[in-house]
């Protein structure tokens, strides 16, 4: 999707400033599958006001700029309805953590185990996060309901994988580099 649509989504929820926005794709219920920077969501904000799919009020604030809050049109609902109705494209992952495992020879066997235990904890916090927002917010929305768990499933399945495999992956660099040395 792109990012002008992922703000209609945000704004079909409620009303919003883009920061605000871009707190739903870092830290709220997009941040799991979709990215959006503040370089992108206010020029996507400023081109869905320009077609009438958003309004701006500006709300006074003392001694900093005004603050703009965004709300959603029926022209951006019925957008955001079109926009759900097409077909999606090939999921893409991508992740910078692969790249430097990918690359693993490259750095030592100390960093990357490092890194793959930072990442297995940050898989286990993030399933902790959804368990606790399903307990809060379940029934809400079945299709919310089902990317939640989805979510947990891709987690748990990262981390489990990445404990299983961890021994193996950091033998062979520690063997290529003794390799190496001699």
């Amino acid at each position: 999707m792109d990012v002008k649509t992922l703000c209609l989504a945000v704004l079909s929820r409620r009303d919003a400033t883009g920061y605000e926005i871009r707190k739903q794709f870092a830290e709220g219920p997009f941040a799991h599958f979709q990215k959006a920077s503040l370089g992108a969501i206010y020029p996507a904000l400023t081109k869905a006001a320009e077609e009438g799919l958003v309004t701006v009020t500006a709300e006074a604030q003392d001694g900093r700029p005004d603050k703009k809050i965004y709300r959603l049109t029926q022209d951006g609902a019925a957008a955001l309805h079109r926009a759900c109705q097409t077909e999606p494209g090939d999921d893409q992952f991508r992740s910078d953590l692969l790249f430097l495992i990918f690359f693993a020879s490259l750095q030592s066997p100390d960093k990357i185990a490092r890194l793959v235990d930072e990442r297995i904890a940050h898989y286990e916090t993030s399933v902790a996060n959804l368990h606790s927002k399903a307990e809060t917010c379940s029934g809400e929305e079945p299709g919310r309901d089902f990317v939640r768990g989805l979510g947990c499933a891709l987690y748990t399945a990262a981390a489990d994988y990445m404990r299983k495999n961890r021994s193996a992956l950091l033998e062979q660099l520690r063997a290529e580099a003794r390799h190496a040395a001699e």
